[in-house]
């Protein structure tokens, strides 16, 4: 009766093992099952190239891989991209971190904070022709430079303005639609415009301005130390769902390297979201970007998607030089780093 016992007891045993496995299986597959999260990610401005790495990010599987379902969509501006943020319109966005700065000195703007930078450094520039007798920027002294509405750089212009010895009653501004920059430049109507490195540059050797006769003053490389473009969370999104932010991130620094390792790629991606893309300025523009405004000596040291929080208290300083602000904002009040992966997860080559 005993052997009967024993051998019933380790038949048992037995059955409990597989049992066991059966049960851990079934736990894991509901975890895979989970569902994903919604996230509506805004951009603050019509689609080029220097966003493949989203675009590669979600084609590659990378967002669904953290159980994330994006979509994209673009505003007109970084107001408004940051005031779809800051409702909850949008979870996520890409802005301008110097508008977040502004932006936080309102007296009812809601906590939103940068969680990973993508343009360690801004593409702020001044595009002029080198026929016009420009080779550097003390040369803008009695030029004339066409500026679109509402563009960017003109912000941080005093501060480098000043910081260069420059005459700002020297150089004369003239106001123009941005459609018309190129254009005009192009004609020799101005004898420079304002813009981004990685747009007007490229697209006046489109419309076929030699490169010869192109010199692209960026802002970086006279002493601005403003960041560029980042992602910002909802404050409330990012309480409630920390895993899903934390997630985002990741994908997106997948987004990158795989737009570094192959950027024809990820042009070709890029081109089929725009309308009327070609892939080729679209190369031009994201090898300009990766070049220029990406993967800096900052980054290689410290990794993608963090900052330095000395250099951004002074360029929030540099803002301060042409912005009244109600209450400086510190680096802690416009990025949060909590939801960045540590650094070796961050380097790129």
């Amino acid at each position: 009766m005993s052997d009967f016992k024993s051998i019933a007891l380790r038949c048992l045993l037995a059955l409990s093992i597989p049992l066991a496995t059966l049960i851990a299986r079934d736990v894991s597959a509901a975890e895979t099952a989970a569902p994903s999260v919604a996230i509506h990610f805004s951009f603050d401005r019509p689609l080029d190239a220097s966003m493949a790495p989203f675009f590669l990010a979600a084609k590659d599987g990378s967002f669904s891989a953290e159980r994330l379902n994006v979509s994209f969509s673009s505003a007109t501006g970084s107001p408004e991209a940051l005031a779809r943020v800051a409702k909850g319109d949008s979870e996520l966005a890409l802005v301008d971190i110097n508008e977040l700065i502004r932006f936080r000195d309102k007296e009812d703007a809601a906590p939103v904070k940068a969680v990973f930078v993508l343009f360690n450094r801004a593409p702020y520039a001044i595009v002029a022709r080198r026929s016009r007798g420009i080779h550097v920027l003390p040369d803008l002294d009695g030029k004339t430079v066409g500026v679109a509405d509402g563009d960017l750089s003109m912000r941080l212009w005093p501060a480098l303005a000043q910081q260069n010895g420059i005459k700002v009653s020297r150089v004369k501004f003239h106001k123009i639609g941005a459609a018309v920059r190129e254009p005009i430049l192009s004609a020799g109507q101005v004898d420079a415009v304002a813009g981004f490195n990685y747009l007007s540059a490229v697209n006046l050797r489109d419309r076929g301005v030699p490169g010869a006769d192109l010199v692209v003053l960026r802002y970086a490389d006279y002493g601005c130390e403003a960041y560029g473009f980042a992602v910002v969370v909802n404050p409330a999104f990012a309480a409630a769902k920390p895993d899903a932010v934390k997630g985002f991130v990741r994908a997106l620094i997948a987004g990158i390297a795989a737009t570094v390792k192959e950027p024809a790629r990820a042009a070709d991606e890029a081109a089929s979201r725009i309308d009327d893309g070609e892939r080729d300025l679209e190369l031009e523009r994201l090898r300009t970007v990766l070049a220029d405004n990406v993967l800096t000596d900052e980054v290689k040291r410290n990794g993608l998607g963090g900052i330095e929080p000395p250099r951004l208290e002074r360029s929030i300083d540099q803002i301060g030089q042409d912005f009244k602000f109600r209450k400086r904002p510190g680096a802690g009040d416009i990025f949060d780093d909590r939801f960045l992966p540590p650094v070796a997860g961050r380097l790129i080559n």
